[in-house]
């Protein structure tokens, strides 16, 4: 099966509507779908609840979406580079859960693996564990945590065949194959797409049949989040 449309407007149609749950690959800047971003906040849709790492920085990636008011809540682990997300929480207009991040990944892991909890140490004791539920096992506290199925998964990786096998680039991996598998519709932004066929089995990192919908962005920005330099001895 053919899953290559056309543009990243034409994947997200017929898919994203308001008061979605949407989950978006990417660890702060790297890795994410920078082409699919920008669509879905051309394509309106509103009172998103947004699943991410991080939320973006000002004016680029989900910081886009902030920007237009698209996003109503964010789960996400790290939110520290923006400033409009800032504002907006301290102002009470953007709801935030947040969620450490190895939960996080586990959450879309097992939302992906048909897990619907799991318990975990991290958060016992903290208003993490705040209205879960908490039991003891060989005598330690561990608090439940519910998995995550978004209704769209937006994706990076580096290359896809046309059935959606998927290859991922270095640490642009990060939470893109969790965010991948645990999405009810998974959209997939590449930088190659060859024939199916082209793999070595081994070589695939995450199956195509995680994957309804791929689309090409070869020449993506790649913005660094914060680019930190030293300086030359004797330069």
């Amino acid at each position: 099966m053919d899953k290559v449309y056309a543009s990243a407007a034409e994947a997200l149609k017929g898919i994203v509507a308001n008061d979605q749950t949407i989950a978006v690959g990417g660890f702060g800047l790297c890795g994410i779908p920078e082409a699919l971003i920008e669509a879905l906040r051309e394509s309106g849709v509103q009172n998103l609840t947004c699943i991410s790492n991080n939320a973006g920085v000002d004016g680029f990636g989900l910081g886009k979406l902030l920007n237009t008011r698209q996003i109503k809540k964010m789960i996400a682990s790290y939110v520290g580079e923006n400033k409009e997300f800032e504002r907006q929480y301290l102002a009470g207009e953007l709801e935030l859960e947040f969620t450490p991040q190895g939960t996080l990944a586990e959450k879309l892991r097992a939302g992906g693996a048909g897990i619907p909890a799991f318990f975990t140490r991290t958060g016992v004791g903290t208003i993490v564990a705040d209205g879960k539920e908490v039991r003891e096992f060989d005598g330690e506290q561990y608090v439940m945590e519910r998995s995550l199925v978004p209704d769209v998964s937006l994706v990076k990786a580096y290359k896809a065949d046309r059935s959606g096998n998927l290859l991922f680039r270095k640490t642009a991996r990060n939470f893109n194959p969790n965010v991948a598998m645990a999405g009810k519709i998974t959209i997939v932004e590449v930088e190659q797409i060859v024939d199916t066929g082209t793999f070595d089995p081994d070589e695939v990192h995450l199956a195509g049949i995680f994957v309804h919908r791929i689309v090409l962005n070869a020449h993506p920005e790649k913005r660094i989040e914060q680019r930190t330099v030293r300086s030359v001895k004797g330069a």
